[in-house]
């Protein structure tokens, strides 16, 4: 972190009008299993979340926009979403997110618009496109229950927040839990969806492929990223496990 100029303040973080699609997809019990560390355990339905986030109003980060993939999971029974890839368009939150909490950020450029009836959303990396995703535009018979939402919104994320040593060696490497707090939904729709990934040696969200779209969802809310706290800390129980 530069003493002239850091990239980001410190916590918290408030986003307001954060903007959401997530397209639900089943796909590879097999695939899904290398993608996610243990002590975490895949969700039983082999769903996958792609997620677009458009964030216009984010406290010391501006605006910008977040692609990226979450698997539903469970850490000792409790339910949870690993946070598998990130891709964003802004310096501050990907420096912020990487070093504070082991959000797995690369620089890319995601768009999330409305084209007439329908809500698109976008992935280029390395000026290939990678992700598209299309929505219903708020379909009004398909109106979610905000309460449902929020639920969603407070539910635990979990990250493997690795960092590397001088030597090139790990320094840190943790499972790391978030919970957000402070969520208002102001508006929650779900409808049909469609998702065409694309193979990338560098951005591989289509490493879990899709198998069957199960729907999509879409909403806006206003809420707070405060601190995380560690779930598991890999190199001390290694340590531990070899003093024994």
């Amino acid at each position: 972190m530069p003493v002239a100029g850091p990239s980001y303040p410190h916590l918290s973080y408030r986003f307001v009008d954060r903007e959401y699609m997530v397209v639900i997809y089943e796909s590879d019990p097999a695939a899904i299993r290398a993608a996610v560390p243990e002590p975490l355990v895949p969700d039983a339905s082999n769903q996958v979340f792609y997620e677009w986030i458009r964030m216009p109003d984010s406290s010391s980060f501006g605006d910008y926009t977040e692609s990226g993939i979450a698997i539903p999971c469970s850490f000792n029974g409790r339910p949870c979403n690993f946070v598998a890839q990130m891709y964003l368009d802004d310096d501050p939150p990907i420096a912020a997110g990487r070093e504070i909490w082991g959000f797995p950020k690369k620089y890319a450029h995601p768009k999330l618009a409305i084209a007439k009836d329908t809500l698109t959303g976008t992935l280029d990396y390395a000026g290939q496109r990678v992700a598209t995703g299309t929505m219903g535009y708020k379909h009004a018979l398909y109106a979610r229950e905000l309460t449902r939402t929020e639920a969603s919104l407070r539910k635990l994320q979990c990250l493997l927040k690795i960092i590397p040593d001088v030597d090139g060696g790990p320094a840190i490497v943790q499972l790391v839990g978030v919970e957000l707090t402070d969520v208002t939904v102001k508006g929650s729709w779900t409808g049909p969806a469609r998702l065409d990934l694309v193979p990338h040696v560098n951005a591989p969200v289509a490493d879990p492929p899709v198998r069957r779209i199960v729907g999509g969802r879409h909403f806006v809310a206003d809420l707070t990223l405060p601190a995380g706290r560690v779930l598991v800390d890999y190199l001390r129980e290694k340590d531990l496990r070899q003093a024994a």
